[in-house]
């Protein structure tokens, strides 16, 4: 991959969770910058997309700041696509991987949009138990954490003393988010392996490593991979079946 790039090129993966990290890690901070895709589209048909929300691709340096080569970058890619540049652009990754952990994973192994999920106690309740254990990795590790659509940080977390609170921050997320049809449940459909392995299982890796409890985001990443194999379906029952052992796991707690 590096033999085909220019003495000044780089390398810009849209994609999201852990790539761009990975791609860093193994390749050099300085052939890589990270960006991801803040908009909702969905493909109808080859070449034709149906975007579902205003967004715009956000990119930077992984290492932070703004650097010459990142508005370089934008500037080209602005001719096309509204592009924006983030200084804390890590801060940003985390903060859209916390909705690709909850929003577009649990859509998909269920087979719903998440307004159509979250109307069950059991989608309510795997949701919350995802989104917080993927925000506490991701504060353990020290992240800043960058506002999306919504405050990535819910309204009196980690103990949510004003339920109302809560709530109107969840309605805020299904106002962005509630009516896109997840990209990996697309891929499910089109029998493509799915970006698990940066997403809840990025999650779940860096929580081990940290001594983050993951249970939840382990069992997700888990079913995905079920899923990918053929050996379970997308079915509202992935659902309901998490959220016992959502259940379960609140009763051992307890003991």
């Amino acid at each position: 991959m590096l033999g085909l790039l220019a003495p000044e090129g780089v390398i810009l993966p849209i994609q999201n969770g852990g790539v761009a990290r990975a791609l860093a890690d193994r390749l050099g901070e300085d052939k890589i910058l990270g960006g991801f895709s803040n908009l909702g589209a969905t493909m109808v048909e080859p070449g034709v997309y149906e975007q579902k929300n205003a967004g715009h691709l956000l990119i930077g340096e992984l290492a932070g700041g703004v650097s010459e080569r990142v508005e370089r970058v934008a500037r080209t890619l602005g001719r096309a696509i509204e592009v924006k540049v983030s200084s804390n652009l890590t801060g940003a990754i985390w903060s859209k991987l916390l909705i690709n952990c909850s929003v577009t994973t649990l859509g998909a192994l269920c087979s719903q949009t998440m307004r159509q999920y979250m109307e069950t106690e059991a989608g309510k309740k795997v949701f919350r138990r995802t989104y917080e254990e993927a925000l506490s990795v991701a504060l353990a590790m020290g992240t800043r954490l960058e506002r999306l659509a919504v405050d990535p940080i819910p309204p009196g977390w980690p103990k949510f003393g004003a339920e109302e609170h809560y709530e109107s921050w969840v309605e805020a997320v299904i106002a962005f988010y509630g009516d896109i049809k997840p990209s990996m449940l697309q891929d499910f459909e089109r029998g493509r392996k799915t970006e698990i392995d940066f997403i809840n299982g990025y999650v779940v890796t860096l929580g081990h490593e940290s001594g983050i409890p993951v249970h939840m985001n382990a069992a997700i990443t888990g079913v995905v991979r079920q899923i990918e194999r053929g050996v379970l379906q997308p079915t509202r029952e992935r659902m309901n079946e998490l959220a016992d052992q959502t259940c379960e796991r609140t009763r051992g707690d307890s003991i």
